[in-house]
C-alpha cells in the first residue's frame, strides 16, 4: 500500500522547459528589434555558448553532482552555503554575460553592453514566466489528503526556492521539500532517496517516486529500491533504464496509486 508519493519538480510539476523557452523568446525579440537578428538563431547560438562555457568551469563537476543545468546558471544567484556554491556565485555573473556576448558574436554582433543588457533581461523574463502544467494542481488536490507528499528536486536551494516562491500555490501540498544542493548530493545518487524515505518514516515499498527524467528520477529510485512512475509527456523512447510504471499525463497518477 502506498503511503508516500515523492515528486520531482522541474518538468514534472513545473513546466520548466517552457519557462526557459519563453524567456529566450522574449529576450531574443529585443535583439531582433535592435539589430534585426533572427530570434531562433540567436537562441540556438546562446544555448550552445552557454553549454560550452558551463562545462569549461571548475564548478562543472559540482553542478553535475547537484543537478544544475547551464540555463539555470543564466538566471540563478547561487548565494548558497558550501564552497561549490561560493565558487559558482563568483563565476556566474561573468558566465551569463559571456554566453550572450558569444551568442551575439556568432551572428556578427560585437556589442558587450548590449550583451550585458540581454543577460539581465533574460533573468527578468525567466522570473516573470513560471509555467505549471494544467493538470498539476488537480492531481495534487486529489492526492494530498490521502498520501504524504514529498518534493525531491535537484538544484541550488536559492534557485529552487525562487521557483517555489513565484509559484506559491505548490509549497503547501508538501510535507517535506528536499533540495539536492542542501542535502549535498543529487539524483540519481540513491542516498538522497534514502533521505526522503527517512523523513517520510515509511518503508520503501510504501513509497513511490514520480518524475520525468529517466537518468535522475527513475535511475536513482531504481538504485534505492523504490518503485517509480515515469511521466513521459513527449513520447520518448525507453533506454536501458526501466521505470516501474509509465504514464503520459500527470492526472493518470491518481488512479494508478489507488490500485497499488
Amino acid at each position: 500500500m502506498i503511503k508516500t508519493i515523492i515528486f520531482d519538480l522541474d518538468d514534472t510539476l513545473l513546466w520548466d522547459k517552457k519557462s526557459v523557452k519563453t524567456a529566450f523568446q522574449k529576450t531574443c525579440a529585443v535583439a531582433e528589434e535592435v539589430h534585426g537578428l533572427d530570434t531562433t538563431k540567436l537562441e540556438e547560438s546562446v544555448r550552445e555558448a552557454a553549454r560550452e562555457l558551463y562545462a569549461s568551469y571548475e564548478t562543472y563537476e559540482f553542478t553535475q553532482s547537484i543537478g544544475i543545468n547551464p540555463f539555470e546558471g543564466l538566471w540563478g544567484t547561487f548565494d548558497d552555503e558550501s564552497d561549490g556554491f561560493k565558487k559558482m556565485y563568483d563565476i556566474i555573473p561573468a558566465y551569463r554575460k559571456e554566453a550572450w556576448k558569444r551568442g551575439l558574436n556568432k551572428l556578427g554582433i560585437d556589442d558587450e553592453t548590449f550583451a550585458n543588457d540581454l543577460a539581465e533581461r533574460f533573468i527578468k523574463e525567466r522570473e516573470k514566466h513560471p509555467f505549471v502544467y494544467e493538470e498539476t494542481y488537480k492531481t495534487l488536490d486529489d492526492l494530498h489528503e490521502n498520501y504524504q507528499l514529498i518534493l525531491l528536486t535537484n538544484g541550488a536551494p536559492s534557485l529552487q526556492e525562487k521557483k517555489l516562491t513565484i509559484t506559491p500555490e505548490l509549497r503547501p501540498y508538501f510535507d517535506h521539500i528536499i533540495i539536492s544542493g542542501a542535502f549535498g548530493k543529487g539524483k540519481p545518487d540513491p542516498s538522497i532517496f534514502d533521505h526522503a524515505i527517512g523523513l517520510a518514516n515509511v518503508e520503501k515499498d510504501e513509497a513511490i517516486m514520480v518524475g520525468d527524467n529517466l537518468m535522475t528520477d527513475i535511475l536513482g529510485s531504481n538504485r534505492a529500491g523504490i518503485r517509480n512512475v515515469w511521466i513521459n509527456r513527449e513520447d520518448k523512447e525507453l533506454t536501458d533504464v526501466k521505470p516501474t510504471y509509465e504514464i503520459n499525463d500527470l492526472s493518470e497518477l491518481i488512479s494508478l496509486v489507488k490500485k497499488l
